[in-house]
């Protein structure tokens, strides 16, 4: 794809994250009408709804015979369908929980595939005025500087993210406190952000070590990804194989033998892919 091309769908991109911003500042310490999901831990606001219908109806505006992929969209029963197709992979407000609680870590999270393959991501927190972004070929940045990863290859010296997540499936809870023990002492810690995406920029740009997760969905990921390897990480899947953007899981880290180690410890979970 040319780079004039790609530079277009950013700049038309990062013009409707600038409107969505705002949204979200205007929202941010007022409060908020919250409504579940899957279950009473999986929330969603009217901020969540009204920034993806910004951004989708924007980009279908500018790039009408491309495809979306959006998180509430498929909440509210559209089919999450990934083609060949270029397709715009949404996140409104990554971190809702953190919204709801007026704790600034969330980000809007934007991905666009082109045949399977990430082009762009963009990873913006409207409330930190924190931007990263990657083209594919091109590196990634951080408030247009670049960042790299760690590259640490010792899980003995790594600093691990990891989160408990939005279920409250007991199985799936024994699962996630199995994976955190493995890890207890055999690191310098570990943390929870309460965002995927701003975890996965996190990782890109060395301020930790690693990440893992179950239970992601392609809109948490889509960004993260391509930013994580544009700085010179790995992504992995939670097996230590390929990664796979429907799997609802990820290993990304500062270096592929660290990811490795660490997906070679985890005990599995099986989910229902996207």
């Amino acid at each position: 794809m040319a780079d004039d091309q790609i530079e277009t769908y950013f700049s038309t991109c990062m013009q409707l994250v600038n409107q969505a911003s705002q949204v979200i500042e205007g929202a941010f310490y007022e409060k908020k009408k919250v409504e579940s999901k899957s279950c009473n831990l999986d929330l969603v606001t009217e901020t969540d709804q009204e920034v993806e219908k910004l951004l989708i109806n924007g980009l279908r505006k500018a790039f009408p015979d491309h495809r979306f992929i959006g998180e509430e969209s498929t909440a509210g029963g559209e089919k999450c369908v990934l083609t060949d197709a270029p397709t715009w992979i949404i996140d409104p407000v990554d971190g809702t929980t953190n919204f709801v609680h007026s704790l600034p870590l969330i980000a809007i999270s934007i991905g666009l595939l082109v045949e399977k393959k990430a082009v762009l991501g963009i990873i913006h927190n409207p409330i930190l005025k924190q931007t990263y972004s990657a083209k594919a070929g091109a590196g990634a940045f951080f408030n247009g500087n670049p960042i790299k990863v760690s590259g640490e290859t010792e899980m003995a010296k790594s600093l691990i993210c990891t989160e408990s997540g939005s279920s409250d499936d007991p199985v799936k809870l024994n699962v996630i406190l199995q994976n955190l023990q493995s890890l207890l002492g055999k690191c310098h810690g570990t943390r929870s952000l309460g965002s995927a995406a701003i975890t996965m920029a996190t990782v890109a740009m060395g301020g930790v070590d690693a990440y893992y997760e179950f239970g992601l969905h392609a809109w948490d990921m889509a960004a993260g990804e391509l930013i994580v390897r544009e700085a010179g990480g790995t992504v992995v899947d939670t097996t230590g194989g390929p990664f796979d953007l429907m799997s609802r899981r990820v290993v990304c880290a500062g270096s592929e033998k660290l990811a490795k180690d660490i997906a070679a410890k985890l005990v599995q979970y099986e989910m229902e892919r996207d």
